[in-house]
């Protein structure tokens, strides 16, 4: 298991009119933890896709808890428990300053080939990538 935390200050867009982060943008807290893993792991989602790999979710499950207020800093954890193989799971855990537990969800994402736009398994060079991540201590 690997996994990489982030922190995001809940800015006035993220929320409704009572100052509580609306519910649509925890899947935006997701994607940047689980970019910044990638990127901290040594790829980009823009060097994936220049090597001709997209990574479209197919599945997104979230579980809330509490909610997370304007203004405050949270803790978005992006964790990947198994090696990839047609698809990459990633799950999450968002943590309040007061570390109080306000979210965990869990993505699927396929592997599609960018220009025929057919799934296909994980590329060789990304399963090294996600090995190396997961041998590092």
């Amino acid at each position: 298991m690997r996994s990489f935390e982030t922190r995001i200050r809940v800015e006035y867009h993220h929320t409704d009119q009572m100052g509580i982060v609306h519910h649509s943008n925890y899947v935006k807290f997701f994607e940047v933890a689980r970019t910044e893993w990638l990127r901290q792991a040594g790829l980009t989602y823009a060097e994936m896709e220049r090597r001709g790999v997209m990574m479209p979710i197919v599945d997104v499950q979230i579980k809330y808890r509490q909610p997370a207020y304007y203004d405050e800093l949270i803790k978005v954890k992006a964790i990947v428990e198994e090696m990839p193989m047609a698809r990459m799971t990633f799950k999450y855990e968002i943590r309040g300053e007061d570390d109080r537990d306000i979210a965990t969800g869990l993505t699927t994402l396929g592997f599609i080939d960018k220009t025929t736009r057919r799934p296909h398994r994980a590329p060789a060079w990304l399963l090294e990538v996600v090995e190396r991540e997961f041998n590092r201590e």
